[in-house]
């Protein structure tokens, strides 16, 4: 019985050993991959050859004209309406009088629950900057930690739409760097606009903003970016850089190295959400109605201060048809 039994094991055993084997595919030790490296190096070469696409070319470009359009449309209407920037954290408000929430962190989130000290705003903070390095294509070799200064750094949307095939003056280049630290100080006198003209520039600054983002989403799905899962640095091209950079777990001996994940449209044009006021909440926002104010992103809200309408995928994020915080 005992040698039935280990004859039936046997048997079972090699039926399935040589069920496993036929599904794998067994490579000979006799290949010589040093014959096969140029050969595959030649291919990955010959791959830069499809790039730029032809059709995406015309998005690429559309979706510059979208950015130039935003911003000039947000300095514009800067100079027209108030915003409030909190000088301890990243918050900012829009509108006369900056809210009255408990929601500052301070520098480094090591305080809560503190009111925000409240300042005049500038264009980064309702534009975030968001840069990546300059590269001269795309299939060329990763940019090392020796080589982090080589390299200039220009807005990543810009560096996006040149992989992608779009001309961009060289002004745009130069110019898109300050173009985000113009603060607007309180003794510069304001453009005179009429109500209509106001409206006309903020509704057609809503309209580039979502041809952007719209742009840039179709963008990233022929061209790989990378964004860092800690330090939200941001890399366009196959692989991330070797920069190390990242400081956040640098005391575990982390050693800057990035946490490379694909990257989407938010890495690159942040929405930036901050409190939306409706016309039935109070004029300053109080933290006890924190529950029954909705959010918008500050490029909607500043152009809906000057009665631009927003899209009405915005409409549940702003909580329009919301009820108005009790009176206390």
């Amino acid at each position: 019985m005992a040698l039935m039994r280990r004859r039936v094991g046997s048997y079972i055993c090699s039926e399935l050993c040589g069920s496993v084997m036929s599904n794998q595919r067994l490579y000979s030790s006799r290949i010589d991959w040093k014959e096969l490296r140029p050969m595959i190096l030649k291919r990955i070469k010959n791959r830069a050859n499809d790039y730029p696409i032809k059709r995406m070319i015309p998005v690429a470009e559309e979706v510059v004209k979208a950015r130039e359009i935003v911003t000039k449309g947000v300095s514009a209407l800067m100079q027209v309406v108030p915003v409030h920037s909190c000088k301890f954290c990243p918050e900012v408000h829009i509108g006369a009088v900056g809210h009255e929430m408990k929601s500052c962190h301070g520098f480094k989130r090591m305080i809560k629950d503190r009111r925000h000290k409240w300042g005049p705003g500038c264009l980064k903070d309702i534009l975030v900057p968001v840069e990546s390095f300059h590269l001269d294509n795309t299939f060329q070799d990763e940019i090392r930690h020796d080589q982090r200064f080589d390299f200039p750094r220009v807005p990543a949307v810009l560096e996006l739409c040149h992989q992608a095939g779009a001309d961009i003056p060289d002004e745009m280049w130069h110019t898109s760097g300050t173009f985000s630290t113009t603060v607007r100080g309180n003794d510069e006198k304001p453009a005179t606009y009429l109500p209509e003209e106001l409206r006309f520039i903020g509704q057609r600054t809503i309209e580039a903003w979502e041809r952007l983002r719209l742009g840039v989403t179709k963008l990233l799905l022929v061209y790989p970016s990378k964004v860092c899962e800690q330090c939200s640095e941001v890399h366009v091209g196959l692989s991330g850089h070797k920069a190390r950079m990242c400081g956040v777990f640098k005391f575990e001996g982390w050693r800057g190295k990035h946490k490379w994940k694909k990257a989407g449209v938010d890495d690159l044009v942040p929405p930036k959400i901050i409190w939306h006021q409706r016309p039935h909440d109070p004029p300053v926002l109080v933290d006890s109605g924190r529950d029954y104010y909705g959010h918008a992103p500050a490029v909607l809200e500043l152009c809906m201060q000057v009665g631009a309408r927003a899209p009405p995928t915005y409409h549940c994020m702003m909580k329009a048809q919301g009820l108005a915080p009790p009176v206390q």
